[in-house]
């Protein structure tokens, strides 16, 4: 099933329009949504999952208007929004065993052989008697994905789902989200780049509303080979670099000085080295077109 958007926009009532003419097609597998905070992410997850309607522009996900039919959307439907409610004092296995009975699922067989099997998926089985509220916070992000297997959903939404766990916590988070990934249309919505190289076979970059690059990762890098340069400076020559060359970022050595990475389509100087492009390269150069546009 293939989510297809077309000319959607919403413009809040203080005037920030947080999505501006969105059109993109989305297929099964794990696409990102890459953008900074505030680029409008949320906005366009919250109304694709219906839970807020646009200005303008239609949804379709397989044969479902999402913007007439918001219920058969639903049903199909696993959302993990950026911040969810405080957990009640109940083990994993209980809570999900009360979400699967919400869930239509009416034999108590049937939820337990449901809730065994989205706990063993998203490695939190050996914990199952223990309360969610006292779960780490990896540990109830993959207890959100957990709820929402219940419904065993088609279309998966998750909403900067790694924002502040630790490296291992998020390796353990992207592994659960590579294995459900598989068989359904899976938005991954983040402004870490490292999580879009790391687990998707399809991005785009949004900014302001806006979508500015509709690529895969492997293409999208492809597309930087022999534009991207690098070079050691001082500190203190970062700004007057600025001025000349188009530095996409900048990082400190252990000696202090600065490797600068600059996008160029020749050569800036006899004294920068031609560097392998990576996703934030990419990510960089789209950020600083779609000011230039939307200035």
């Amino acid at each position: 099933m293939k989510l297809i958007i077309k000319d959607l926009s919403k413009t809040y009532g203080n005037g920030v329009k947080a999505i501006d003419n969105v059109n993109i097609e989305i297929g099964v597998g794990m696409f990102g949504l890459l953008g900074p905070n505030g680029a409008g992410k949320s906005s366009l997850m919250r109304t694709i999952a219906t839970l807020q309607s646009p200005d303008s522009g239609s949804i379709s996900f397989g044969d479902i208007n999402v913007l007439e039919d918001k219920m058969s959307l639903r049903k199909v439907l696993g959302y993990l929004p950026q911040t969810f409610g405080v957990y009640p004092k109940m083990s994993a296995e209980a809570l999900l065993d009360y979400f699967a009975t919400l869930k239509g699922v009416k034999t108590k067989s049937d939820r337990q052989t449901l809730v065994k099997e989205v706990l063993e998926i998203t490695n939190l089985y050996d914990v199952r008697k223990k309360n969610v509220a006292g779960y780490s916070g990896g540990m109830k992000q993959r207890f959100g994905i957990a709820q929402l297997l219940l419904n065993n959903p088609k279309l998966i939404i998750v909403d900067e789902p790694t924002a502040g766990l630790d490296p291992a916590e998020r390796h353990r988070f992207l592994n659960v989200l590579r294995e459900v990934g598989t068989n359904s249309t899976v938005i991954f919505s983040t402004h870490i780049v490292e999580d879009v190289k790391e687990l998707c076979n399809e991005m785009a970059i949004l900014n302001g509303g806006r979508i500015l690059k509709h690529t895969t990762p492997m293409e999208a890098t492809a597309e930087l080979d022999g534009k991207i340069w690098t070079k050691v400076i001082e500190r203190d020559d970062l700004e007057s670099m600025e001025a000349s060359y188009n530095i996409l970022s900048s990082n400190y050595n252990q000696d202090n000085t600065l490797n600068i990475r600059v996008h160029a389509l020749e050569k800036p100087a006899s004294d920068f080295e031609n560097a392998k492009p990576q996703l934030d390269d990419v990510y960089f150069i789209a950020l600083k077109e779609g000011e230039s546009v939307g200035a």
